[in-house]
This record gives C-alpha cells, structure tokens and sequence, in this order.
C-alpha cells in the first residue's frame, strides 16, 4: 500500500479562504509601506552560503537551509569527508547555496550588487518567503513569510520614528491591540562595556534576549557559562530589573554609563531623539523603551524594535532595528539602513484567535448561474460574460444537474446569488436572482441584470 503524501514539518499547505486572508494581511501592510514612498523588489529563494553566514550570529548560522551543489555534488569529496561525521565540515564541501533566512541580508547584497542603478536614501519593500531550519511549534515554522521594508543611505533617526509609526498604522488598520518595545544596540554595548566585557557583547545580548522566555535565573546561568565573571553577573542586576518610567530608566542607565561608556550615552541620547520623534508624530500604539530587548542578531547597530501582540501570547509579530555596517560586509562600508519586518503568519495567528478578519476577506463566486442545458443554457453565456466585462465573479454551474444540487454548491460556496433563466424567462427577456442569505427572489430584465448585482 502507498504511503500517505505528506509535507514536511514546519510547513503549510493554504486553502483558498486562508489565501484570501493572507492577501488581506498582505495588502494592508502593502498599503502602508507605498504611503511613505517604499518601492517592491524581489530577490531569489537562495542565496550563496557565502552572502548568508556569519551574519545571523552562531545560532543564526546553525538554522540555515543548506542546498546540496547540483550534479554529483561528491565528485570533488575525499574519502575522509563521509566519515569525518563532520557536518559544518561536509557541508562546506558539499553546498555552496542555502535558503535565505530572512529579506535583510539579502538585500544589502541586493543594494551593493546594483549601486549604480539605484537613488538613495533608497527605500524598498519585499514580501517573501524566507526557511529557518528551527523546530516547528505553535506560532513558528520553518517556512513562512516576511514584509520587510528598510531605507539604507541616511543616518537619520526620522526614519527609526517613521518605522515605529508605519507599526502604528499597519496595526491599526488590522485592529491588532500591540505593544511596540525599543531599545538600542549601542546601549547594550555600553552595559557590555559597563561589566568590563566589551568583547562579549554578542554573549550578552543573545543571553539576556531570552529574558521573556525562560526567567531572570537562566539567563544568569547562560551568562556564567558563556565566560561572564560571578561579579558581572551580580553587577548586572539592577540593570536587568530597572523600573520607572522611560525617563526614569534612560536617566538610570546614562547615569550609570557617565565615564564608564561614551557608547552607551550616544544610545541613550539616540533612543531619547527616536522617542521624542514618536511622540511628535502622534503614535497612538503603546511604545515602551526596553532594556532588554536585544533580539539576537549581530548585524544591529542602533534602534532596536519589537511588536508584542497584547491579548494573545505568541511571540514577537515584528520587528527590526538599525545595521549601520550590513552593507560593509559586501564592499560598500559607509552605508547606513534601518527597517522592520512584519511577520505575516503570526499576524495571521493572532486575527484567527481573536476573529479579527472582517467577512470581506473572503474571496468567493458572487453569483452562480443554474445551468438548465440546451437553449437556456447558451442564452446564459452571453449574460456571463457580460457580468465578469463588469468585474463581478460569476460562474455558471457545469452540468444540468437537478435544481436542488446546483443551489447546494452554490450554498456550500458561500456564493450570495444564484441567476436562473429558464424558459419563462428567456421569454420574457427577464432572468429570476435569489439571494441565498434571505431566500429572496427578484425577477429583473436581463439588460438590468449588472446594475442590479452591483448595486446590492
């Protein structure tokens, strides 16, 4: 006996009301991102391992989809490779691609590749798809979708603010109730500097992202075991656990960075301009400054965003920051960008929990005509294309089936009006509609039929 198909774990096959809700999760953020001047660009699946790695951080780098190399990828691989039970090592010989883990770094390859043909600051939109090799639970996959949108060639934090407010707009629209937490990079760096660590910033800032999610002990523990001292760990504390206002905090923390950390101080007076700007522009989302908040990627620099959705728990629905560097990676240094990210599966979780998607969003036939065969059949076909010249969604059931079958797909279908032309009607010049919802039957004459669908 076949086996069951299948599809992996971590992945997802979409229906087409699901398809429809997406595109409304979709098109609004799209709506969002051109009313601030954002252009579309796509880029490929897969990406040379050499633009991917060493950009997400360890962990980042452990969570590629690796391709093997086409033809006889083991052509070229010594006898030892197979039995090293190596698999960085065979990797590294036996696949040059991977898939892409998210849109940033490939857009920075994507800006320093066509320099020439582009004006900046240049600000670019895309939603794709992106592969994590990470495991599957509630509210994560290994293959799900990305809208980024990110403006590279300007230093100024006006677009760190407008970033924030795009947030504010998207969530709104989709009547998300969010909580938007900022930090910023320089000012983790500061604490890093503040324990006598510098160099462990990286350490730092993946151990205490995780402060959420597994508690205040265990993060300490991942601290001693990643080389902090016990007296760091101690000295970080009242760091970790600072309360007040965002004022209160920001002046706690730049009082402890005053001749401790010159980087430091330039992030607090950073996320005080970041956050004055929020607050001009009227952002009526709730926007919190965190000190915690360090989401693990090594390529920030600046700001640091995250979106928590307030009344379901799953992870972060957003998020993004500043990369000053990114593009130095590939030959362009100098070049500053700044984005965000919306994560549209998430999104998607969160309206399904709390019933957010309006009806609208699901697209389905607005009219079926009964198919009766023979002459009324063809009289109806002219009627047809008439109503979709009209940009209404019609379809004309395939078989002259009993009335009572037809009306049950209809039914089934969610389709509002069934058009009915028999033979009376075609006598008369007439066709009968029935709304499903009511049972209500209207005979109009056939030259009406387009205004009379429009205008219910």
């Amino acid at each position: 006996m076949a086996s069951r198909p299948a599809i992996p774990k971590g992945t997802r096959d979409f229906s087409p009301e699901e398809i429809s809700r997406r595109n409304y999760i979709f098109d609004t953020i799209k709506s969002v991102y051109r009313s601030y001047g954002f252009q579309p660009i796509e880029t490929p699946s897969m990406e040379y391992l050499s633009t991917l790695m060493g950009k997400y951080g360890e962990e980042g780098d452990k969570l590629l989809f690796k391709i093997l190399n086409s033809g006889d990828f083991l052509a070229d691989a010594g006898p030892d490779v197979l039995t090293s039970h190596d698999a960085g090592h065979v990797a590294a010989l036996l696949c040059e691609k991977g898939l892409r883990y998210d849109l940033t770094v490939p857009f920075a390859r994507y800006v320093v590749q066509h320099r020439a043909e582009l004006v900046f600051p240049f600000k670019r939109y895309q939603i794709q798809p992106v592969w994590r090799a990470d495991r599957p639970q509630k509210g994560r996959y290994r293959e799900f979708y990305q809208c980024d949108a990110d403006v590279v060639g300007s230093d100024s934090l006006l677009y760190d603010a407008e970033l924030v407010q795009m947030v504010d707009q998207v969530f709104r629209r989709l009547q998300i109730s969010v909580t938007v937490k900022l930090n910023n990079r320089k000012i983790l760096s500061g604490i890093a500097e503040l324990l006598g660590q510098a160099e462990k910033v990286t350490d730092l800032t993946t151990a205490i992202d995780k402060l959420d999610k597994i508690g205040l002990e265990n993060v300490n523990a991942e601290l001693l075991e990643r080389g902090f001292s016990a007296a760091s760990v101690a000295r970080l504390q009242p760091v970790l656990q600072l309360s007040g206002s965002t004022e209160e905090k920001l002046s706690a923390i730049a009082a402890l960075f005053e001749g401790t950390s010159e980087t430091g101080l330039k992030g607090v007076a950073e996320m005080r301009e970041v956050l004055g700007y929020v607050t001009d522009m009227q952002v009526q989302t709730a926007v919190e400054f965190d000190l915690t908040l360090a989401r693990g990627l090594n390529y920030y620099t600046g700001t640091i965003i995250e979106v928590k959705a307030n009344d379901v728990k799953i992870g972060s629905i957003c998020g993004g920051g500043r990369y000053d560097n990114l593009t130095g990676i590939f030959g362009m240094p100098g070049l500053s960008g700044v984005g965000i990210s919306f994560g549209a599966d998430r999104i998607y979780d969160v309206l399904l929990q709390t019933d957010g998607f309006p009806d609208s969003t699901t697209e389905t036939t607005q009219v079926l005509f009964v198919n009766f065969g023979g002459d009324e059949m063809r009289a109806v076909l002219p009627l047809l294309s008439e109503v979709r010249r009209a940009g209404i969604s019609a379809e004309i059931y395939p078989d002259p089936l009993k009335m009572k079958k037809q009306l049950a797909y209809a039914d089934s279908r969610r389709i509002a009006f069934v058009a009915i032309l028999g033979g009376d009607e075609m006598a008369s010049g007439s066709i009968t509609v029935k709304e499903l919802a009511t049972g209500q039957q209207t005979k109009v004459a056939q030259r009406d039929l387009v205004d009379f669908l429009l205008n219910r």
